[in-house]
């Protein structure tokens, strides 16, 4: 049940990444990818303070919600690469889902092992049905990563806009009934 980790957040294990709560020890970790630039081409909005400062992602206590915000994690040294959300949850039914890997880390199919692993994760722990995010179209690794985790492009959108950023986009989602089938 989503409710379950409203307080406790979920630490999920693959063969080589652990996706978990971020923490203060990550502070360093963040600093070498967070405020790169060029981690916000098709992110749909620039830097925050705080991804600019990611000290400041834990000065203030964090809300009790039922979404997730987790760091991706090496499991060989903890070290931090990246991160994963899974946002927008209406009726406990529906979410939207996000992802980034530090420029040095991609291409290395971490991206594609934290979404399945999130995906699955949100499937067989909680109510949700569907999982479904925005990609700007000029971002082909992140859509070819959704189609590799069993997403399907269910259309495209011309000119809208994707968080704060007036682009093309195509909208991908996935069913539950869809990685049962897999």
């Amino acid at each position: 049940m989503l409710a379950d980790y409203i307080e406790n957040k979920p630490v999920i294990e693959t063969k080589r990444l652990l996706l978990r709560p971020l923490n203060k020890d990550d502070i360093d970790d963040l600093k070498e990818w967070m405020p790169d630039p060029s981690m916000y081409t098709y992110w749909g909005k620039g830097l925050s303070k705080a991804e600019k400062d990611p000290r400041l992602l834990f000065e203030k206590k964090e809300k009790a919600v039922k979404s997730f915000h987790l760091g991706i994690a090496l499991k060989e040294s903890d070290k931090v690469i990246g991160d994963i959300y899974v946002y927008l949850i209406e009726n406990d039914r529906m979410a939207c889902i996000a992802f980034r890997i530090s420029r040095k880390y991609q291409g290395k199919g971490y991206a594609k092992e934290s979404v399945s692993a999130m995906t699955k994760f949100c499937f067989e722990n909680t109510q949700l049905q569907r999982i479904w995010t925005q990609v700007d179209v000029r971002n082909i690794p992140s859509w070819k990563v959704l189609e590799k985790c069993g997403y399907t492009r269910e259309g495209s959108i011309r000119q809208g806009k994707m968080v704060n950023t007036w682009c093309d986009y195509y909208i991908y989602a996935i069913l539950k009934e869809d990685l049962e089938q897999r």
